[in-house]
């Protein structure tokens, strides 16, 4: 399933930082009253009632002629471009300016679903203006106050009214992305799988208009592979602008079950890798680390050992995923591909009998009991596992807020000793008892 993407744009200091807040539950913006703050699109989740979907914040469209202004229009089309359905903000305090009839007639050109969310409505100056906004010439209007969290529930249900998930074709097959950021040979890796002996290439055409899927068989079975790296819709600004890929790999992340993240041997890792490893983790996909143009690389031996080290190192929250070493230009190595796809989906997808489980999980707790804390310690009553993609475990305890992260990861750790989930997160869900 695809979430829907929800694109935030307006002029500087019109609050959208504020409401990207409000929807998505955390303070990640970076909000201040200088106009021009936010710079980049930053991205987020926001779930209300049974809906979940993408939130896109940019940087606000300026006429004016400043550093970064023309950047920051840059983005924020493309954010556009990408969007199912855009909030185009308002200031409710000081009424329309030049900038709004410039995010104006960009949204009317890019013919997107647009909600006016008119912002600020509790100040004083808002009855004045509060008629001008409707000259914008669009359908929908809500009136929020993103400081005192006002107006969020219409919004919400305006916003959701017509959402359901896209759904994809073929749910039963495997899906991998080649994700990663521009200039790692992404698509040359997806050509080098394509083109191995072993794969039969289909003629099925994509599923979806925001990507390239091919499907193709690899040992009598079928897989599709999303290519992050084909989804082009404005030449090829989304891959050579380094910023304006990551929607791209978040949308591809979403359909996927297993994401390859593709590593430049030759570069080495940097900042934008672990922000996108972080995507796939947080939305509990099975991950393999790629480390491509390893034909680059001298004395391969030693190299392989210091590199894995360092990605260790880099990447702790994702210590389960195994790290394959290869050539997509020459070929070499990429035998080791499928057959590790193969066996992170397996692990994504193992479920562990309850009463065995129950064993792991009791022994565990008697070999290392919790510490007490204020005379109480953590009793565990029972486990099972409820979910998979990823594994997901509920664990009933006498109280949720005796669980120190430390004894989690110890938990998790034990799971991981008993079965093979490598490749996968796994979730520990704490519930009191009797709680659902």
């Amino acid at each position: 399933m695809r979430r829907p993407v929800v694109a935030l744009v307006g002029r500087p200091n019109v609050g959208k930082s504020t409401i990207f807040n409000r929807l998505i539950g955390k303070n990640i913006a970076i909000t201040q009253d200088t106009p021009g703050v936010t710079r980049d699109r930053i991205y987020g989740t926001a779930n209300y009632r049974d809906y979940s979907f993408h939130v896109i914040d940019t940087g606000g469209i300026d006429i004016s002629d400043g550093k970064f202004n023309s950047e920051i229009k840059g983005q924020a089309e493309l954010a556009i471009d990408e969007a199912d359905i855009v909030l185009f903000v308002v200031d409710g305090k000081e009424g329309l300016t030049a900038n709004d009839y410039v995010v104006r007639d960009i949204l009317m050109h890019s013919k997107r679903p647009v909600i006016v969310v008119i912002n600020k409505t509790d100040t004083k100056n808002f009855k004045e203006h509060e008629y001008d906004f409707y000259e914008l010439g669009f359908d929908t209007y809500i009136k929020v106050s993103a400081e005192q969290n006002a107006g969020f529930y219409d919004l919400l249900e305006e916003l959701t009214k017509d959402f359901k998930e896209i759904p994809d074709d073929d749910d039963d097959i495997v899906k991998f992305s080649i994700i990663g950021r521009p200039n790692v040979g992404k698509s040359s890796l997806v050509n080098a799988i394509l083109n191995e002996d072993r794969v039969i290439v289909s003629d099925i055409a994509g599923t979806t208009r925001d990507a390239v899927d091919t499907t193709f068989t690899y040992h009598g079975e079928d897989f599709v592979v999303i290519d992050t790296a084909g989804m082009r819709k404005r030449g090829k600004i989304y891959e050579t602008v380094e910023k304006y890929s990551l929607l791209r790999s978040l949308k591809a992340i979403d359909r996927s079950d297993v994401c390859l993240l593709v590593i430049d041997a030759a570069e080495g890792i940097i900042e934008q890798d672990k922000h996108i490893a972080g995507y796939a983790k947080e939305a509990g996909k099975a991950i393999i680390i790629v480390v491509n143009k390893w034909d680059t690389v001298q004395d391969k031996d030693k190299k392989m050992k210091e590199f894995t080290k360092e990605i260790r190192n880099n990447f702790q929250f994702i210590s389960f995923a195994p790290i394959v070493y290869l050539s997509a230009l020459t070929k070499k190595r990429i035998h080791t591909l499928m057959p590790e796809v193969i066996k992170v989906y397996k692990n994504a997808t193992r479920e562990v009998k309850t009463s065995v489980l129950n064993d792991i999980i009791t022994d565990a707790y008697a070999l290392n009991l919790p510490p007490t804390y204020k005379g109480k310690r953590l009793k565990i009553y029972f486990s099972a596992q409820v979910d998979v993609k990823p594994p997901t475990f509920n664990i009933n305890v006498n109280s949720k807020g005796l669980i120190h992260f430390s004894y989690e990861r110890y938990l998790e750790n034990k799971i991981r000793e008993n079965f093979d989930f490598e490749g996968t997160p796994i979730v520990l869900q704490f519930k009191n008892k009797g709680e659902e």
